[in-house]
């Protein structure tokens, strides 16, 4: 299956082109073009990323309808504690050249997070967004919007890779039918350091990256893989193909040792 179907009714792609770090020009609308081009329904940015009006533009001139790509952006931090929550989705929807967004994330667990979630429900009704989640929000954060939302989070984004399965804050989302989405599935690069996932990809003629991204979605786990690079890109994509069997799932399990290499949701500064 290339969708997951979220708790609201809708179905959201699995695989995702993230564009954090991409720039807000031509690389930014190429890497999409290239990513649609090569099956990917689903485009990743954020305020903060800085390159929504490219986003926008690659959306707006890509050879499909606006309906058939799930557009998801963020709320930034500034405008979630300063209670500007729906301003900063309206000037989201201008950069991004449309009337809507498929899902909209609060992107850290900042103070003002419940009215700011009360905020994105307003939106919802408003027609504005059409689902709406949470990121980087750990077990105790999550309880705090169900207990003061009326919606349920359509989806939790994490830091979340074969070094870091963050099981608490799977746990409530599982209990909630909150669909996790990967960020940094492959480890902000440092998957290259580890050989097992070399040698697994050896016996299906798989990259160690495949083998990786792969192992995300048989966890029931969507993943939004970054890259600027054609080839890459088209890699990145072909993943439903092959399937990793229980053994070589359970080796890749083993390797969890609550390492990240983001910042940690519990102690940040931004």
């Amino acid at each position: 299956m290339r969708t997951y179907k979220l708790n609201n009714g809708l179905e959201m792609p699995r695989l995702g082109l993230g564009v954090w770090k991409s720039d807000n020009g031509q690389e930014t609308v190429n890497a999409i073009h290239w990513a649609l081009e090569a099956g990917y329904r689903h485009v990743d940015t954020a305020k903060i990323y800085k390159n929504e009006e490219a986003v926008g533009e690659a959306i707006q001139t890509a050879s499909l309808p606006r309906e058939e790509v799930w557009l998801t952006t963020k709320i930034w931090n500034d405008a979630i504690r300063e209670g500007r929550t729906t301003q900063a989705l309206d000037n989201s929807l201008k950069r991004l050249k449309t009337d809507y967004v498929d899902l909209v994330l609060l992107h850290w667990p900042v103070s003002g997070r419940v009215k700011a979630w009360q905020e994105l429900e307003k939106a919802v009704e408003e027609g504005k967004v059409r689902s709406i989640g949470l990121s980087n929000f750990m077990e105790e954060h999550v309880q705090e919007i169900l207990d003061g939302g009326n919606i349920t989070p359509a989806v939790n984004q994490i830091e979340y890779h074969p070094y870091l399965t963050q099981a608490d804050a799977i746990s409530i989302c599982d209990a909630n039918d909150i669909a996790i989405t990967a960020w940094s599935p492959l480890m902000q690069g440092n998957f290259l350091q580890e050989p097992l996932f070399a040698e697994i990809g050896k016996r299906y003629d798989k990259t160690a990256a495949q083998v990786v991204l792969r192992w995300c979605l048989q966890n029931d786990v969507i993943v939004i893989p970054k890259s600027v690079n054609r080839g890459r890109i088209i890699e990145n994509g072909q993943l439903f193909d092959f399937e990793l069997s229980e053994e070589d799932m359970t080796a890749i399990d083993q390797l969890e040792r609550d390492e990240r290499f983001g910042p940690d949701p519990h102690n940040f500064d931004f």
